[in-house]
């Protein structure tokens, strides 16, 4: 049986259960974002752990964390959230964009980047025993600087190497081709590979060539109406499922900012996707079995290691 890694331990893959595949427990980004709008920064392990309690009263069984080394990353509070709740909470390797590279980033060479990203996997985050369960590297918008390729070259080699999933930042949802192209190029299966923001820039086209390729998408943009109403991404999620791609296809809510989280005094929470997006998805016509598929059985596909091929 597969195993997965969690910040509480190994766990057998059929525990999984219901994923929501890309979340953020605490950020802590870089002065040049928080500057910019301080409702990224998400501090308080306390907040943290009174959303997953909600979270809890749900049928939700596994919250990836989607917070990279870039974006601060605070493995030893994670794991102190882990033991208070009976979720499962899994860590992400890897970076989310050049805007937020420290010079260490630029500077190490590409031996270096994937040696730490293999640790992380293989052995522990930040000295520690705790392990990432997927790697992640990610894309400015509309562009990829060379530091960024280097973190995307970094991650295929250390799926190559350990087997773990890669999952990828696409900044308003552009440049997923480009990125695929990377991949491709290094010798990962797309398959391994999911693009998430994609329903930032809900583009028909653009979505099944991702799919066609052999590529997964995220869309984790449920209740943000600033970008697209839900009745935009149902719709395309309905064509996309029609077309059939639906084991191709992941949801998640990405809440990144404090005023999303009902703990910090926004809304509408992590309980969205359960108490509103699945009913609403529900009486738009899919069925429960698909909900089944899309949030259960594609995760239990995807996150586990799998041995990769020699001459890959």
């Amino acid at each position: 049986m597969q195993k997965i890694n969690t910040l509480t331990g190994e766990i057998e893959v059929e525990d999984l259960g219901f994923v929501r595949m890309h979340e953020h427990l605490l950020t802590d980004p870089p002065d040049l974002r928080v500057k910019k709008d301080s409702d990224y920064v998400l501090d308080s392990p306390r907040k943290a752990v009174e959303e997953l309690r909600k979270l809890e009263k749900t049928e939700v069984n596994t919250f990836v964390d989607g917070t990279t080394i870039d974006y601060g990353r605070n493995i030893d509070q994670m794991a102190k959230i882990a033991k208070r709740t009976e979720i499962n909470i899994l860590a992400t390797s890897g970076f989310n964009r050049g805007l937020f590279f420290e010079d260490w980033v630029h500077n190490y060479s590409l031996a270096e980047l994937t040696e730490l990203l293999i640790r992380e996997v293989t052995e522990g985050i930040d000295g520690t025993d705790l392990k990432a369960a997927i790697l992640k590297a990610g894309s400015d918008y509309n562009r990829i600087t060379k530091s960024e390729e280097k973190t995307f070259v970094a991650a295929a080699n250390a799926h190559l190497e350990t087997g773990a999933s890669i999952k990828t930042h696409t900044e308003m949802g552009t440049m997923g081709m480009e990125q695929l192209d990377i991949f491709e190029r290094e010798g990962v299966d797309l398959a391994r590979v999911l693009l998430i923001h994609m329903d930032r820039n809900l583009d028909y086209g653009y979505h099944r060539r991702a799919l066609e390729r052999g590529a997964n998408i995220m869309y984790d943009g449920p209740s943000k109406i600033k970008y697209y109403a839900d009745q935009k991404r149902i719709d395309m999620l309905k064509k996309l499922v029609d077309d059939g791609f639906i084991n191709q296809l992941f949801i998640s809510n990405d809440m990144g900012r404090k005023s999303y989280l009902k703990s910090y005094g926004g809304g509408p929470g992590w309980e969205y996707i359960q108490h509103k997006f699945i009913p609403r998805l529900l009486r738009e016509g899919f069925t429960q079995g698909q909900i089944d598929t899309i949030f259960i059985d594609n995760p239990k596909r995807f996150l586990p290691f799998q041995q990769i091929q020699e001459g890959k």
